[in-house]
């Protein structure tokens, strides 16, 4: 059967978060039903059980009943996102707290709201961040004392000046952040949405007033950089307030500052400017000393490759070889091996130890149709440094084969097909013919879809 939503969401549970649901769906306030409970431990143990096999862990001996089934399914569905957002929502403190003064403030119990008050102020005064959230949890929190002072004294003054001063750097944080976001989508696809007030927000940002706040001016030197990318100094002074905000925010807002900054980097080199590989490699080093890469415990395959591909470009051999092995464990299991096979071969490659590419390649299982066409194309160069042009003749009449069979849409249609292309005409090119060779080069130099280009022309030597 297709796995439906329920099934889904119980096989994305960790083991920890299998055993929390298994203690939420026994909690009487909560769930009152039993059949739940069972139905989530079928899903927990039988990870791609049919409709069929529930019906039999459940009611085993009755007659199948869909409807009744499905029922239940969905049950068991709302209450699995009710965990989650609970989670979710228990996740911060801050805003526990703050819910809290909330419940006693409408009761009416002015002691207990207080001393909620003090904890939460010190609270928020003592943890580091200095982000969007903690200038919304300051903005509510003043409402709140507000309300509850007015309760008792009418007359109580507003306190205007903290609340705007709270709010505006909220908005302003939170505006420049989805601004920076717009830009650096145009700068991938030359299309997205347009930010029709862009220029009045960073205006505002750009007062005195609010220029010099941190959760303010970090962004603001990122949205300088995507503006004017080919102004330099807003790369240098991004970076250094990067450095010195880190610990004001959040790790999935440093994660995505640092990636604002990779991606300028990555797009620099790819304009021939080699001087910002060293800044690129600098920046996988910060993000994974800081651990901002790894996400529920584990390093994405594409971050892996790509922090070994600078490094390989880079040169520094011995530190890529570390970190293919030291961050093998944190990949995703299901593209672990292969994904380190990959990368290990990529590094003995740039060691010119091609017998050990050609059996790392070769006892790998490379399922996914990018990966794979990324390892063909590896062996390709592997055959042509070893000078088996038979074999790479075959190779490249497979390669054009798999990528019109398996439909590459795209970019990476073109590109591969232009690699397998330029390689062919490698192969067969009079190399006695100066002008056919100025041609092909001229060609490759010009062609705008080509991940191989240097090494395509680096096999061109007069």
């Amino acid at each position: 059967m297709q796995t439906s939503q329920v099934q889904l969401l119980a096989n994305s549970f960790s083991k920890i978060e299998v055993r929390e649901v298994r203690k939420f769906l026994s909690s009487p306030f909560f769930n009152t039903r039993h059949d739940l409970a069972q139905l989530f431990d079928c899903f927990a143990e039988q990870k791609t059980a049919t409709k069929q096999d529930l019906w039999q862990y459940l009611y085993h001996g009755q007659a199948y009943d869909d409807q009744k089934l499905r029922l239940l399914m969905s049950y068991l569905h709302r209450l699995l996102e009710q965990y989650l957002s609970l989670k979710e929502a228990m996740s911060n403190d801050l805003t526990n707290h703050l819910h809290l003064a909330v419940a006693y403030r409408k009761r009416g119990m002015t002691a207990a709201f207080e001393r909620t008050q003090y904890a939460l102020e010190k609270a928020i005064n003592e943890q580091p961040l200095r982000d969007a959230h903690f200038y919304y949890t300051n903005y509510h929190l003043t409402w709140e004392k507000y309300h509850t002072a007015i309760a008792q004294n009418p007359a109580v003054e507003l306190p205007l000046k903290d609340l705007a001063s709270f709010i505006d750097l909220f908005y302003l944080s939170s505006r420049l952040r989805m601004i920076c976001f717009s830009l650096a989508q145009q700068s991938v696809y030359q299309a997205g949405a347009q930010d029709f007030m862009a220029n009045e927000v960073v205006a505002l940002a750009e007062s005195e007033r609010w220029a010099s706040e941190p959760s303010v001016a970090v962004f603001l030197h990122c949205y300088r950089l995507l503006k004017h990318p080919e102004e330099e100094a807003h790369f240098q002074r991004f970076k250094l307030s990067l450095l010195q905000v880190s610990q004001l925010f959040s790790v999935e807002e440093i994660r995505e500052l640092n990636t604002f900054a990779i991606n300028y980097c990555i797009r620099r080199l790819n304009d021939g400017q080699g001087s910002y590989l060293r800044e690129l490699l600098d920046l996988y080093k910060m993000g994974l000393a800081a651990g901002h890469f790894i996400i529920n415990g584990e390093l994405s395959r594409f971050t892996y490759h790509n922090i070994v591909g600078a490094g390989l470009r880079s040169g520094d051999l011995d530190w890529v070889s570390f970190f293919i092995h030291e961050y093998k464990s944190l990949l995703e299991r299901s593209y672990r091996e292969t994904s380190f096979s990959f990368n290990l071969a990529r590094l003995e490659f740039a060691r010119q130890r091609y017998d050990a590419v050609l059996e790392l390649l070769q006892k790998a299982n490379y399922r996914d149709p990018l990966l794979n066409l990324a390892a063909k194309t590896l062996l390709l160069k592997t055959w042509y440094e070893l000078g088996e042009y038979d074999l790479l003749q075959s190779h490249l009449d497979a390669m054009r084969n798999y990528i019109h069979r398996k439909r590459v849409i795209g970019y990476h249609r073109t590109n591969y097909l232009n690699i397998v292309r330029y390689a062919d005409k490698l192969l067969n090119i009079n190399w006695n013919s100066r002008k056919e060779v100025e041609a092909l080069k001229s060609e490759m130099e010009k062609e705008e879809v080509l991940t191989e280009k240097e090494w395509l022309l680096g096999q061109i030597l007069f």
